[in-house]
């Protein structure tokens, strides 16, 4: 697994951190990656750079044809059979 996770920078884990976090608390919707450029201070195309090398590596996230963030494990804005709701009262489904 550690040769799997060698490519992650600081700044990957900033990124998927920030989705995984704020996905349940965006009413239901998919994070643009423009939402996540301005919450974490990392620039737009460096974002979606950094969302292609997540993707590519076919663990931490997946985005819709829009290319929204719609899924990041555990969590996600598409309806699943799995509905997970948190103790701050976010509800959201489970990926």
């Amino acid at each position: 697994m550690e040769d799997r996770l060698a490519f992650l920078t600081p700044r990957h884990h900033t990124v998927r951190n920030f989705v995984v976090r704020e996905l349940p608390r965006n009413g239901g919707k998919p994070l643009r990656p423009a939402q996540i450029a301005g919450a974490t201070g990392i620039q737009l195309p460096v974002v979606n750079a950094l969302l292609d090398e997540l993707e590519r590596n076919l663990f931490f996230l997946w985005r819709n044809p829009a290319g929204d963030v719609s899924w990041a494990f555990p969590v996600t804005s598409d309806h699943t059979p799995h509905r997970l709701r948190f103790s701050t009262g976010e509800r959201i489904f489970g990926a």
